[in-house]
């Protein structure tokens, strides 16, 4: 191994934070075995514990329409585009009422940034999500939709937030970042909200108490310097808020307008993952991406840096439009936490355990 990259490792294994250059480093490297190994070491450490966690949840998309124009997504549609569709509110309880009988607490609700439906539209979905299942949590809307939000009704982000909150928002999904560089943005995506916006979304739930997560789709047309500032700027973010409960990555699936672009592989999607572990050293959790990766490399992932397997993702619909579909059963995702020497145990979006304890094994 480089020596340069050994001093690298041993200085995240130690607790001892990375700059920006010592990321693009590590990026560069090609010593995947050695960055899993220090990933995992930084996990470890975080995480003690003899469990890594899932939860179960629905991907719930409440609409597909959408004004932004997205390069690499097969998903959205035109407004009056023929295929474009709302979800009837009775399709849209009956889903979430699925989801409970599976044993879910959360959906995960984003759509298209509709060029039509005013903010009360929004509250009056949280409205009737709540009353009918008060126990579920509402990981909705993506911090694009919610600056859509603002522009139509011409409203502040805080209040319209706010309201949402008070409808029954429980905490935001870190969709639509893509990469947090200005130039990448405008090189995918039109009428979408930049770097900046999508970053105060964040920062303004998190003052008013509220949690989210942060993503990343890398793997198109940023450099690997460009995947660095992505995990700065959200490293930043968390030293200010501290609002951010994990950290999920996947690799850019071809398509759409896209499909030119080869693929991303399993190498390049484990060495940024265990990169972004080491870099972000505020975020207590990574969350492997069998969604995009599959049952093995996402198991594998488990090794790589993160420590939750991520969601039984019930239902999925962007992903799949785009020509890749990994389903998995809730015995297989426990079986390849318990492969690994881990208990499964099933938490909630704000990293809770919410399943009984495992009994321990009886003593002579």
């Amino acid at each position: 191994m480089d020596s340069t990259i050994a001093k690298l490792l041993d200085k995240a294994v130690d607790g001892e934070r990375l700059t920006a250059d010592d990321g693009l480093r590590l990026l560069e490297s090609h010593d995947l075995a050695a960055l899993g190994r220090a990933a995992d070491a930084v996990t470890r450490r975080l995480h003690p514990e003899a469990y890594r966690t899932y939860n179960i949840d629905r991907n719930i998309n409440y609409t597909n329409i959408c004004t932004a124009v997205c390069d690499f997504c097969a998903f959205f549609r035109k407004p009056k585009d023929a295929e474009g569709y709302v979800l009837p509110r009775d399709v849209l309880l009956q889903k979430i009422q699925e989801t409970v009988e599976l044993g879910g607490d959360q959906i995960l609700m984003q759509g298209g940034l509709h060029p039509e439906f005013q903010l009360e539209w929004y509250e009056e979905l949280l409205q009737d999500i709540k009353r009918h299942f008060p126990q579920v949590n509402v990981h909705g809307f993506s911090p694009p939709e919610i600056h859509h939000f603002t522009k139509i009704a011409k409203l502040p982000l805080i209040t319209v937030l706010e309201r949402l909150k008070a409808a029954g928002l429980g905490s935001l999904p870190g969709g639509g970042a893509e990469i947090l560089v200005d130039r990448v943005r405008k090189e995918l995506t039109r009428g979408k909200v930049l770097t900046d916006d999508w970053l105060n979304v964040n920062r303004v739930w998190h003052e008013l108490g509220g949690r989210s997560t942060a993503t990343m789709m890398f793997g198109h047309v940023e450099t690997l310097a460009e995947r660095i500032e992505h995990l700065e700027r959200l490293r930043q973010l968390q030293d200010e808020t501290g609002g951010f409960t994990a950290f999920i990555c996947w690799t850019f699936q071809p398509g759409y307008e896209m499909a030119h672009l080869p693929p991303a592989g399993s190498f390049e999607y484990l060495k940024t993952q265990a990169v972004g572990r080491l870099y972000l050293d505020n975020f207590a959790n990574i969350q492997s991406s069998w969604v995009t990766q599959g049952l093995k490399i996402g198991q594998i992932a488990l090794i790589y840096g993160a420590n939750d397997m991520g969601s039984l993702m019930i239902e999925e619909n962007v992903v799949a439009a785009a020509g890749t579909v990994h389903y998995l059963t809730l015995e297989e995702m426990r079986g390849a936490i318990t492969e690994l020497g881990y208990t499964p145990r099933r938490r909630n979006v704000f990293y809770e355990l919410v399943d009984e304890a495992p009994l321990e094994p009886a003593t002579a």
